[in-house]
């Protein structure tokens, strides 16, 4: 089952910036699926279930993903209306990184049984790794207006709204939320987070305060603490914060992308490259813990180690064969091509690719044009 983490990405690491993590949930839980007592729903084929099952087994192999995808394929094409199995494919699809198919399988599977909290959480966590947050906060919030008693989806409505940019309605939410359950961490530590999105730090931390009092041991907490100290420009308290986090919550990799991001600032490469491989030991296709990864090997390069940045450019190139929308990726490669590696035939295609593909707000799009721009030029 997809494990969801809310992480701020920052747009470029053209430095020492990094991929910032916000708050997390717990893994979403399996619920019963209401069906309407007109429509008959026939019951699912005995073979295609043990498709499905001999899939599940599958995907837990280290190498089983592809045979994973297959079974659950067939088993989709004996019993199209097992939603389990489209469920269960856009899981595996998205851990491999393909992140259009697994919106396409969470799809059909919601279409089936629209009431499946897991399947709703699964889709609106795979809008946010394309980047498509506001998508991801409307999927949530159409589930929320059908079931208003749903406190866990109420969560990830908040930490998607406030990724989304809306930030008086995310804290809206947290607030209506924090009526349901009082003095829950979560809900506090969104709501800092949104303080701290509009520039109020001093209510931000507050709340933070509030959230660790509420639960002295809440990974989410120390997350949000961190992040209002790394606002604050103070480094070494919000990189403790992170590793309390860690602490708290050794199968979250967020806080470690958190501790990364630090080192990163801190110009720390190699104690940086030890945090995202520590990452990709236990989730080996976590997008951002590559870029991260790309960016401390980048730093540690030179014209004498350009076997550094030769690795740098060869993670990011994994990373857009399975993800080749991913904005940071293109952005990040482009900027290894044209600063380091001395290839502006190179970035040229990726500059615009990453202007086709990034949103009119993007932070980097000002730099992106300005490369894009001297390209040109180099080209004349």
């Amino acid at each position: 089952m997809m494990r969801s983490a809310t992480r701020t990405a920052a747009a470029m690491l053209t430095c020492a910036c990094a991929l910032l993590a916000a708050c997390g949930g717990s893994a979403p839980q399996k619920v019963a699926v209401a069906t309407s007592a007109k429509k008959v729903v026939p019951p699912p084929q005995s073979s295609a279930v043990t498709k499905m099952v001999q899939g599940t087994l599958a995907a837990k192999e280290p190498s089983g993903r592809e045979r994973a995808i297959q079974l659950f394929r067939e088993a989709i094409a004996l019993d199209p209306n097992l939603w389990e199995a489209h469920y269960d494919l856009g899981v595996v699809m998205a851990g491999g990184g393909d992140l259009a198919g697994a919106e396409d399988a969470l799809r059909r599977s919601a279409k089936l049984a629209p009431d499946a909290i897991e399947v709703v959480m699964a889709l609106a966590e795979v809008e946010r790794r394309r980047g498509e947050n506001k998508e991801g906060a409307e999927i949530l919030g159409d589930y929320l207006r059908r079931h208003p008693q749903s406190p866990d989806i109420q969560a990830r409505y908040v930490a998607a709204l406030r990724d989304s940019g809306q930030l008086d309605k995310a804290m809206s939410q947290a607030r209506d939320l924090l009526v349901k359950r009082p003095g829950d961490a979560a809900a506090l530590a969104e709501l800092a987070l949104c303080h701290l999105a509009k520039g109020e730090r001093d209510m931000a931390q507050l709340l933070t305060q509030q959230a660790r009092t509420a639960n002295a041991k809440s990974a989410v907490a120390e997350r949000a603490t961190g992040l209002v100290l790394l606002a604050a420009g103070d480094d070494a308290r919000a990189f403790a914060a992170f590793a309390k986090a860690a602490q708290y919550d050794p199968q979250d990799t967020t806080a470690r992308l958190n501790m990364g991001s630090v080192l990163l600032r801190a110009g720390a490469y190699a104690k940086a490259e030890e945090q995202y491989r520590a990452i990709l030991a236990v989730s080996p296709e976590d997008g951002d813990a590559k870029i991260g990864l790309a960016a401390a090997l980048r730093g540690q390069g030179s014209r004498e180690r350009s076997g550094k940045w030769d690795e740098a450019r060869s993670v990011l190139e994994g990373l857009l064969a399975r993800e080749p929308h991913n904005v940071a990726a293109l952005f990040n490669l482009a900027v290894l091509d044209i600063e380091f590696l001395k290839r502006p035939a190179d970035a040229r295609p990726l500059i615009v690719r990453f202007l086709s593909d990034a949103p009119g707000d993007h932070p980097a799009r000002a730099e992106a044009e300005r490369y894009l721009g001297l390209l040109k030029e180099t080209a004349k």
